[in-house]
């Protein structure tokens, strides 16, 4: 395995520290994924506690011989310059996603025509956008994604929250939940400056959602002729396979360019879950443990595949 140091969008006003992975045996061209972050501030490995799921399949694809880059997502390495932007998705994932490719691109070690995006969590929400507004990319693979929008994502896990504690528990949250889910009521007929105007928490308003549900990436993917890979863990309690992973099925049912892996004893992260309850994510995540190795060995068998 081959580690070297890259900057994402290096002459930019954001400029990206990351890593490229390559396999050993360079003699050929080789295919290449760009990995794509999850919700959130996360550095190059996406790690979570204990975890570092990104690290892993870069790694591990490596030795498939395949090349990965990742980096640090924007809202991790520009903190303190973000903190008076209201960036979209645009700014927060879709244009550092893009400039990944383009390094890529030119890079003469890379089949240019055979570049994957991996998608994890909100990641995998966006992987069609990203590849609907670039076209860079061979087949696109969705880890832990959902067809729907991310505010009935947000306010579905509060209530998954109420559900997991007491009765004094369930009370707090079921009122929190109404009380976002309110803040949600005629989002698509507020005009962007309204929108923009309503704060859902923090400095985040309501706009970020409403740029980011305009299209569900059910929508984008039923537009897209592209290979498509969709892998869940069945004890992944922050995306559901009864409704996420099955929603997809659904949508998508008619779609021979779609493939699914369910992997019934892992988690969000592609690790063994161990208490399948949305209270204990930070419990689960800082027990240490590896990307199943069927999960990298899937991914790499749908990119050689195509």
């Amino acid at each position: 395995m081959i580690s070297e140091k890259i900057i994402v969008g290096k002459d930019t006003e954001y400029p990206l520290n990351g890593i490229l992975t390559l396999p050993d045996n360079l003699d050929n061209k080789v295919p290449a994924v760009v990995l794509v972050h999850g919700s959130g501030a996360s550095n190059m490995d996406e790690k979570v506690m204990k975890l570092r799921p990104f690290k892993d399949i870069a790694e591990g694809l490596s030795y498939e011989g395949i090349a990965a880059i990742r980096y640090d997502k924007r809202t991790y390495a520009h903190a303190r310059k973000l903190r008076h932007v209201e960036p979209t998705v645009k700014e927060e994932t879709i244009e550092d996603a893009i400039r990944a490719a383009e390094l890529l691109k030119q890079d003469p070690r890379i089949d240019e025509n055979r570049i994957f995006i991996i998608g994890h969590s909100m990641g995998a929400m966006l992987a069609p956008r990203i590849d609907s507004e670039c076209g860079y990319f061979k087949g696109l693979i969705m880890l832990a994604g959902t067809p729907y929008r991310l505010e009935d994502i947000v306010v579905r896990q509060l209530k998954q929250a109420g559900n997991s504690g007491g009765f004094l528990m369930k009370k707090i949250v079921d009122l929190e939940s109404r009380i976002y889910g309110k803040r949600f009521d005629n989002l698509y007929e507020m005009s962007d400056e309204e929108a923009r105007k309503k704060k859902f928490a923090g400095n985040l308003s309501l706009y970020y959602f409403k740029e980011m549900g305009q299209k569900t990436a059910g929508d984008y993917l039923l537009e897209s002729e592209k290979p498509i890979l969709i892998m869940q863990g069945g004890k992944d309690f922050q995306v559901l396979k009864e409704e996420d992973f099955d929603g997809f099925k659904q949508i998508l049912k008619d779609r021979n360019n779609v493939s699914y892996k369910l992997y019934d004893d892992l988690n969000h992260v592609f690790v063994k879950g161990i208490y399948n309850d949305i209270t204990k994510a930070s419990k689960e995540y800082s027990v240490p443990q590896h990307v199943d190795v069927r999960v990298i060995k899937d991914i790499a068998e749908f990119i050689h595949s195509n």
